[in-house]
């Protein structure tokens, strides 16, 4: 490797570390799916999640505090740790997402799930590839997704289909720009020259975290646009 530039091992190294990325993503994704086909192979357990609300919002709430804290607090962790506590939130997730298979068909989910599959690996292989700054983009797409949340939390209580059908598409338009400008901040984070070390780990599981979260959101969005519900 001596004779390489510093510049083609720099490229060497983002190369890797993103495989790394991706890596962890992905196996966060089986994990979930996994998790959700055991839960899916016998629908009476969802049934029985579902109907112990306090069970059912015990998980949800531990969900949402388990990936704020792995969000915030990856730095600091020991590696061993941050590999535990991701996918044991890519298990939690599987768990709780299974109710979509009380709503809808098996078919449907699939067809959301590979659309999703093709939409983010064309976005976030442009979020790597592209010498344009998105950082305007990913800003514009942040501030968007503080919009559809509030307007889905007001929801909860004015169940206005037209509210539901905007924050549905508007939050498909968001996760694809942000699965773009995502993957180029990952890239341009990472720190060349602690590769194969635990600091290099935590960054490759945070990066796989955004990334997850932005497929997860953007299978959900594009599942209720597109989704055939049971009948």
């Amino acid at each position: 490797m001596d004779h390489l530039s510093p510049l083609s091992q720099a490229e060497i190294e983002t190369r890797s570390f993103i495989q790394k990325v991706y890596g962890w993503m992905c196996t966060g994704l089986l994990v979930t799916g996994a998790c959700a086909a055991y839960m899916a192979s016998d629908e009476q357990m969802i049934r029985n999640l579902v109907g112990n609300r306090m069970l059912f919002y015990g998980l949800l709430i531990a969900e949402l505090g388990l990936v704020f804290w792995l969000a915030g607090w990856v730095e600091r962790m020991e590696a061993s740790t941050a590999k535990f506590a991701f996918l044991f939130y890519s298990a939690l997730n599987g768990v709780t997402m299974s109710v979509i298979f009380l709503i809808y068909t098996r078919g449907s989910i699939a067809n959301a799930f590979f659309l999703t599959a093709g939409l983010f690996g064309v976005m976030s292989a442009y979020g790597y590839m592209t010498k344009t700054d998105l950082t305007s983009v990913g800003n514009f797409c942040f501030m968007g997704l503080l919009g559809i949340i509030m307007a889905s939390v007001a929801n909860w209580w004015l169940k206005s289909p037209a509210i539901e059908w905007f924050t549905t598409y508007a939050g498909i338009l968001i996760f694809i720009g942000l699965t773009a400008y995502d993957t180029q901040k990952i890239k341009r984070l990472n720190k060349i020259g602690n590769e194969g070390t635990d600091e290099d780990t935590k960054e490759a599981i945070s990066g796989a975290l955004t990334l997850y979260l932005d497929f997860v959101n953007l299978f959900l969005k594009l599942l209720s646009a597109t989704g055939k519900r049971r009948d």
